[in-house]
């Protein structure tokens, strides 16, 4: 399946900006950066299941916000990209 994650770390202090980048460590072993914050992933149930609980047990309740999309269909059937090309390709299995 498809997803999107997109987070939002509070970096006021120092341990928020180690989960900044904690958080995008995370997301890089599971997907393609495509924003600062946004990670295009392509995962199956488990996969989807560990990045959860990986980026659960980093975040701080209160401080820091992820959200994940679900796509029914592959992320380039339901992207729209407008403005400058992207440097990568999706497609294939990422991580299983």
């Amino acid at each position: 399946m498809d997803v999107l994650v997109a987070y939002d770390i509070g970096t006021i202090t120092p341990e928020g900006e180690r989960r900044l980048a904690r958080v995008a460590a995370i997301c890089e072993r599971y997907g393609t950066r495509v924003q600062y914050s946004v990670f295009e992933c392509r995962l199956d149930s488990a996969g989807l299941e560990r990045l959860k609980g990986e980026l659960a047990d980093t975040l701080v309740v209160g401080e820091d916000a992820v959200d994940i999309y679900r796509f029914d269909r592959s992320i380039e059937e339901v992207r729209t990209s407008l403005g400058r090309a992207r440097t990568f390709r999706s497609g294939g299995s990422w991580i299983f």
